[in-house]
């Protein structure tokens, strides 16, 4: 799995497939991620990771450490940049992605690394 992109008004590109809003990233699916702003996640909302892949999860808190889940929060871009690091690594990894606010910039991760 690889985000190619992102906009603040459409969402991800990921496998070159549009993935529109705050979506769920796990080793072998993409699911839309019921949230608007990074204050609507809650306990409740991470529950989709160890439901769908229990190995894997992401968030802040006792409950997903409860669990055996690392915890990584970061900003759209290093979120977005870390799992495609971790991806290429062959790592278990998922994502909890939410758009970037502001206007449609569009940063595209592999012209960003260059």
């Amino acid at each position: 799995m690889y985000i190619d992109s992102y906009t603040a008004s459409l969402g991800f590109m990921v496998n070159g497939n549009r993935v529109l809003g705050p979506c769920a990233l796990l080793p072998h699916s993409v699911v839309q991620w019921n949230v608007g702003t990074h204050q609507d996640i809650t306990e409740e909302s991470f529950s989709l990771f160890w439901l769908l892949e229990p190995r894997i999860g992401t968030g802040e808190g006792e409950a997903m450490r409860q669990r055996g889940i690392a915890v990584e929060v970061q900003d759209t871009p290093n979120a977005c940049a870390t799992f495609n690091f971790l991806c290429h690594e062959g790592r278990v990894t998922g994502a909890a992605l939410i758009p970037p606010p502001g206007g449609t910039v569009l940063t595209t991760l592999a012209q960003a690394a260059e």
